[in-house]
């Protein structure tokens, strides 16, 4: 179970080093690139602070913990808390929230839409807002030991709160299958031949081609050119494997990440998770723990969700 703790601090960790560099160009990286934690920047804030990748994260792990069995609902009013009061932050202070996630929450909040029906299902709203909160999901699948139609019928509706477009659904569900073929013991590049090797039979073809360079081409030997950092959940989910797999340690995975610049926070976060999965919570940097902010509520919620886990 410390595994939870494991993959929770590497995105965590990943998140935070990622914040302040948001948006910066890979360009700029590559004469400089980051090493370390660092504050300020893109949002002014102090250094070791996470932003909504680990907010919602958070909230998805405390939903999760209060209701077993997943309540859309509760989800999607813990989302609305954070929102709201602040709640799942480091500081008490809320930055950096999705567009397409804002409007969702709100469709649910104030418009009383349907949890499973509020998110954006337009082609232009498939942005990685419910990419980057699916690892609470994954560990949840691996221990109620779901088959396939489960799983992408949980993915579906987690996602669906703020993201509703077949093609955000479906990076959600590549990644959940990758990490738990993860926790099933496999390494990562078995686990990607896995993946390759799924049935999609939920998707439209035409989807199911805009994630051809996983699940065709040779991600892994793609140059560093040919990988975009942008927002765009398919890309997100090309950067985090590329780097996941032209890295041999956790601090390897952080510094790749968030050196392709741009969507520096997410990329950095779920690589993390990942990360922080394969080589667990003793490989992340002492000084990069050290200045991670509120690390006691990530405890509490750490254990909190293996607790639940543990009784599933």
């Amino acid at each position: 179970m410390n595994r939870i703790r494991d993959s929770l601090y590497g995105f965590a960790i990943g998140d935070a080093i990622g914040v302040p560099i948001e948006f910066e160009h890979r360009k700029n990286l590559i004469k400089s690139p980051v090493t370390k934690m660092t504050g300020y920047g893109s949002y002014d804030i102090d250094k070791g602070i996470w932003s909504d990748d680990t907010s919602m994260t958070l909230a998805t792990m405390d939903s999760i913990s209060e209701h077993p069995k997943i309540d859309y609902y509760d989800m999607a009013d813990k989302f609305c808390s954070w929102i709201n009061e602040s709640k799942y932050t480091a500081t008490n202070e809320v930055f950096d929230i999705g567009i397409t996630t804002k409007y969702a929450l709100m469709r649910y909040w104030n418009d009383k839409i349907d949890a499973t029906k509020c998110g954006g299902n337009s082609i232009s709203e498939n942005g990685n807002g419910s990419l980057m909160r699916m690892m609470p999901i994954a560990f949840y699948c691996y221990y109620k030991e779901l088959d396939d139609d489960a799983i992408y019928e949980i993915v579906s509706h987690a996602s669906s709160i703020t993201h509703a477009h077949e093609i955000s659904i479906m990076g959600c569900y590549i990644y959940v299958k990758y990490f738990i073929y993860i926790l099933n013991g496999n390494d990562k590049k078995t686990s990607l031949k896995y993946i390759r090797n799924q049935d999609y039979k939920w998707f439209k073809e035409e989807t199911i081609n805009e994630y051809h360079r996983i699940l065709k081409d040779n991600i892994k030997d793609l140059d560093i050119d040919d990988i975009s950092s942008t927002g765009y959940v398919v890309y997100t989910l090309e950067a985090v494997l590329w780097t996941i797999l032209n890295t041999d340690s956790y601090n390897q995975a952080i510094i790749g990440a968030i050196n392709l610049g741009e969507d520096t926070d997410t990329i950095g976060a779920i690589t993390g998770s990942i990360a922080g999965l394969l080589y667990g919570y003793n490989s992340i940097d002492e000084e990069w723990l050290k200045d991670l902010k509120n690390k006691e509520y990530l405890d509490y919620i750490s254990r909190k969700f293996t607790h639940a886990m543990e009784i599933i």
